[in-house]
């Protein structure tokens, strides 16, 4: 299937992303024709735990939800520092969970989506870590300790070594929506 019209943004720390979180999923995105943006928290060099650089698109501030089909959140020990309590990225995905948009996070990214209110009543993951796990219980999440969790329009993920898995199950979601008689 084209996914050609699909736009994927997705957000790194600007230090201490995890590598294969990001690059990984982008490849199959982007193999598949979707549209990859990178969005940091500025649109200097960001660079990853494992040595991998990106220079991101565009600021997080600049995210439209709107004009997107799904937003994932990229893991690593850098997401601690730099996106869970980010105002704006937080403001960012619950505009587009409420706008019926994919959202998604791997590692310990999941806790901006419970942060962002997103993962009340909801089954999720995250990398298995007490203060992670602590925080998706606290913000309403039923926690599942497995590689990757579909909950609707929500998926998250344990961690890079479920960085195939991850990006085909948001592939999936696409190709549904995609695949969907029009109302």
């Amino acid at each position: 299937m084209d996914l050609g019209n699909t736009k994927i943004v997705m957000v790194v720390a600007q230090e201490g992303f995890r590598d294969e979180e990001l690059f990984v999923p982008e490849d199959i995105f982007s193999a598949a024709g979707a549209m990859v943006v990178i969005a940091s928290n500025s649109t200097e060099m960001a660079h990853g735990m494992l040595g991998g650089d990106v220079e991101p698109d565009l600021a997080i501030f600049r995210i439209k939800p709107d004009h997107l089909d799904a937003l994932v959140i990229v893991g690593g020990e850098g997401s601690k520092r730099h996106l869970w309590s980010d105002p704006t990225l937080l403001e960012k995905v619950k505009d587009a969970y409420d706008r019926g948009k994919i959202v998604a996070a791997i590692c310990l990214s999941g806790v901006v989506l419970a942060q962002a209110g997103v993962l009340k009543g909801r089954r999720a993951t995250v990398y298995p870590e007490r203060v992670a796990v602590a925080e998706l219980r606290r913000h309403g999440a039923t926690y599942e300790d497995t590689g990757v969790v579909v909950d609707g329009n929500v998926v998250t993920a344990q961690g890079p070594g479920q960085a195939r898995e991850f990006a085909e199950a948001i592939l999936g979601l696409q190709q549904a929506r995609l695949m969907a008689p029009q109302r």
